[in-house]
């Protein structure tokens, strides 16, 4: 026994209590025990231990010692003499004995089906189990499982040898109209009904066509007489018209009649060859063309020549050629406020559309493919009028629209359903007036979505649960520069209505995404810098109208464009605070600017009547060419394609014009 400290008993308990009621078993002596007592009292004839032999001793040496008596007993009497001379002999050497194990017979295996929750295969069996009892209890009250007690009767295979005719095909056409599929249609649908609820067992639901494949079953109470009646069954072929399938293949019918259509523009568009539908015609008749392509080819290139002898600048006489056009019933009455690519696919463009009226309450976000240019893929309805789009980069299914009333939208091009993901209508620092412009900016690694708007604000917004916003700078109104004359009185200034000058346009510089240049509605330009609030680098006066947009030059970066409503087009450098250049060349405002993508010196311009194409090293005081793009309606926004030689020009009667650029002469160098 184990006690502690205090004297109490501590002693550990066995861990198997037997039965107090249970008989003590007797014990009873080893086998080789009696095999012993039985050979000795035969080989000595009594129960003591004959003379000569020791004592036996107890315990396992004791069984042992009793097998060797055992072996010495069984030997005759002239064998135990030669036998205890040995042992003699050798009782003084030192014996060994190696105690083995027998091998282990197995008599019954059960393996369990127990295992353990900390073995590999648990999470497996678990699953498993979960499976069996979903299953198990599914089976409880269902009307698809039922027991019954079945016998399979296997046949006796016999293999024979057969011979079949041969078998004859044939082909066959024949026309079908859509009035023979409807009512085929209708009467395939009609006649599996009748024949086949009448077969239902009582008790069981039966099942119409129709009801199968909306996955709804009828009522028991149903099942003895007809299911429906013919005029309350759902017509099959709206249900073929409506189906996934069949949306699908149209998709794919009207791609390829769209480039059947438009493949000789979309070639010129990719600037690969035209594909040429061959016509067979006779001999004659081929010989005869072939004199006039001959005759045509030789008239061609004396106009060629004639036309390289007195056209000494390549510009002259340039014009753009219209390949199609993005316009719909459902954009006409619109102007084109923005437009942006996606960044990702090239073929994917975003169009905002604002109405011409008074009201421009509607408005309209869609997204145009090259392959439909006669209909939009996506179209966003919003209830005010759009005033700019841009795709994200590091999410291109996400489109940012800004509208007139102050909000910004995010849309998710993907999903087919006209709501926008994410909406500033419930935020506190939305805007109150129109967002003017907007734009995804990558900054420190993170893309964020910068925009101003015509309250004076420069905002960046987070996309998180919902859309909030936080104020980068506010664009404080400047005084007049104007110097007084001698003798001139000072006026009294008015109080002015906010100290807050409306935001009109931004471009972040192409190098260093920190700094950027706002325009305003007093036609001032500020350099500004997004590390600090309100931190205005310097200001850049020389407009006297609004400024519309502002364009650094990708391959100058100290030098950019402005174009206001006072008719101009300024280029500035960066740490001059009076412009270069000015650009005029008509009465109308100047809405849009953009540098041509593979040159310096180049950039277009876009009035209201037509587009203007400057060339710096040509001529600053006229333009290289100009064309009226537009003579139903004015222009307002401009944009070079990606991956082509083309401009995109919109209108205010809500087409988009996809023009082919002419050879401008671009120089090798990139020098302004």
């Amino acid at each position: 026994q184990v006690f502690d400290e205090e004297g109490k008993d501590v002693t550990p308990r066995p861990l198997f209590q037997p039965d107090p009621k249970a008989a003590v078993p007797r014990q009873e002596k080893f086998f080789f025990e009696t095999i012993l007592s039985v050979l000795m009292i035969a080989h000595l004839g009594g129960s003591e231990p004959a003379q000569g032999l020791p004592a036996v001793p107890e315990g396992i040496l004791g069984c042992i010692w009793r097998i060797f008596l055992q072996i010495i007993c069984c030997f005759p009497a002239g064998q135990e003499q030669e036998e205890a001379a040995l042992r003699e002999a050798e009782l003084e050497l030192r014996v060994e004995l190696i105690l083995a194990e027998t091998e282990t017979l197995w008599i019954l295996d059960v393996p369990t089906a127990l295992v353990s929750t900390e073995a590999e295969e648990a999470g497996t069996v678990l699953k498993r189990n979960e499976i069996y009892t979903e299953i198990c209890s599914a089976k409880i009250g269902s009307e698809y499982f039922e027991e019954q007690m079945v016998q399979t009767i296997s046949g006796a295979a016999k293999s024979k040898e057969v011979q079949c005719e041969t078998i004859s095909t044939a082909d066959k056409g024949m026309m079908v109209t859509s009035w023979d599929l409807d009512n085929s249609l209708a009467v395939s649908g009609a006649e599996p009904a009748e024949t086949e609820e009448p077969r239902a067992p009582e008790g069981k639901s039966s099942k119409s066509p129709s009801a199968e494949q909306q996955g709804q079953a009828l009522p028991p109470t149903e099942s003895a007489g007809p299911a429906r009646s013919p005029e309350e069954k759902e017509c099959p072929s709206e249900m073929i018209l409506t189906s996934a399938n069949l949306q699908q293949d149209l998709i794919v019918m009207e791609r390829i009649l769209m480039e059947n259509i438009f493949q000789p523009k979309l070639a010129v568009y990719r600037q690969i060859p035209v594909l040429i539908e061959p016509v067979v015609t006779s001999d004659v008749e081929e010989a005869e063309e072939d004199e006039d392509e001959d005759d045509e080819d030789e008239e061609e290139k004396q106009e060629e020549r004639s036309s390289a002898d007195t056209n000494q600048n390549p510009a002259e006489g340039a014009s753009l050629e219209l390949l199609w056009a993005y316009r719909c019933d459902l954009t006409s009455g619109h102007s084109v406020s923005s437009m942006a690519w996606n960044k990702m696919n090239p073929d994917l463009l975003a169009v905002g559309y604002r109405e011409v009226s008074q009201d421009q309450k509607k408005g309209l976000a869609c997204c145009w493919s090259l392959k439909n240019p006669m209909w939009p893929e996506r179209i966003f309805r919003c209830e005010h009028g759009v005033t700019a789009v841009d795709f994200s980069l590091a999410s291109p299914n996400l489109l940012a629209v800004g509208l007139l009333s102050g909000h910004v939208a995010i849309y998710d091009v993907r999903s087919r359903q006209d709501v926008a993901l994410l909406d500033s209508s419930t935020s506190l620092n939305k805007h109150k007036g129109p967002v003017w412009q907007l734009r995804w900016v990558e900054q420190d690694k993170k893309e964020t979505l910068m925009c101003i708007s015509g309250d004076g604000r420069m905002t960046q917004w987070f996309i998180q649960q919902r859309l909030d916003c936080s104020d980068v700078m506010k664009i404080r109104r400047m005084e007049s520069g104007k110097k007084k004359t001698p003798g001139e009185k000072e006026k009294k200034s008015e109080a002015p209505i906010s100290y807050e000058a409306a935001g009109m346009c931004f471009d972040f510089h192409p190098e260093d995404a920190d700094i950027f240049l706002a325009g305003t509605e007093e036609g001032h330009i500020h350099c500004c810098s997004c590390s600090g609030k309100e931190q205005i680098l310097g200001t850049y006066r020389g407009h006297k109208g609004p400024v519309y947009k502002i364009a650094w030059n990708p391959s100058s970066t100290d030098t950019f464009l402005s174009c206001s409503a006072d008719w101009s087009i300024l280029l500035w450098h960066r740490d001059s605070h009076t412009p270069l250049l000015t650009f005029t060349s008509g009465t109308a405002f100047v809405h849009d600017i953009k540098w041509v993508p593979k040159s310096a010196r180049i950039f277009a311009a876009v009035t209201e009547g037509r587009v203007e194409f400057w060339d710096l090293s040509v001529s600053i005081f006229q333009p290289v060419f100009s064309f009226a793009a537009s003579p139903e309606g004015k222009l307002s926004s401009l944009l070079f394609a990606k991956n082509a030689e083309c401009l995109l020009l919109g209108d205010t009667c809500g087409q988009v014009g996809v023009w082919q650029l002419p050879d401008l002469a671009v120089p090798s160098t990139d020098q302004v």
